[in-house]
């Protein structure tokens, strides 16, 4: 019986592993990499990006802010103690599945308002965070509150924030190749005291 229950429970994470892949590589013939493109001299001509995000999508762009520091950027994470005041000639990098965040769109807000770029990563291209921001990327994935099965079968916005660390991690790719510097420089940048 034990080895009855371990061998459905296999084959059931198995399934949800090969729903959640075929999700993803549906998601990436949807995406247009030119908006994403678009981000690179936006990103390297930046004096300071700022990056935010709530809850699970906040990880997401955490994750980002990390890979963005390896690179040698000057990044703050929107909400840290020890983030300064966002100026002209910086960017906020925003995402949220539905735009709709009280607190993102108010940094995007204060964003425009000093004269900061913004850019945005979002479902919703009406979205009043995306109408804010100067570049947009649509990830075509299902909002939190949508329970779309044609869109994705996982739960709340999984499919989004999963493909927002992807898009993230392929444009900082894309970014260190340009840059050109060996792993061993970025290397030099992680965390020493963890």
């Amino acid at each position: 019986m034990e080895n009855t229950l371990k061998k459905k429970d296999t084959e059931l994470v198995k399934r949800a592993m090969n729903t959640i892949m075929e999700e993803h590589l549906k998601l990436v013939k949807a995406i247009q990499y030119e908006d994403i493109a678009a981000l690179i001299p936006v990103i390297t001509e930046a004096e300071h990006i700022f990056i935010m995000g709530a809850g699970r999508t906040g990880l997401m762009m955490k994750a980002a802010a990390m890979r963005f520091m390896h690179l040698g950027y000057k990044v703050h994470v929107v909400g840290e103690t020890t983030s300064p005041a966002i100026r002209k000639g910086d960017v906020l990098i925003a995402g949220s599945g539905s735009g709709t965040t009280g607190g993102i769109v108010g940094a995007a807000e204060t964003a425009k308002i000093v004269g900061a770029g913004v850019v945005c990563f979002t479902t919703n291209m009406d979205s009043p965070l995306a109408l804010l921001a100067n570049h947009s990327v649509k990830i075509p994935a299902a909002q939190k509150q949508e329970r779309d099965e044609d869109v994705s079968k996982q739960y709340a916005g999984s499919l989004f924030e999963q493909s927002l660390l992807l898009v993230m991690d392929a444009l900082i790719q894309a970014l260190w190749e340009l840059d050109g510097s060996p792993a061993s420089d970025l290397w030099k940048r992680h965390a020493n005291m963890e």
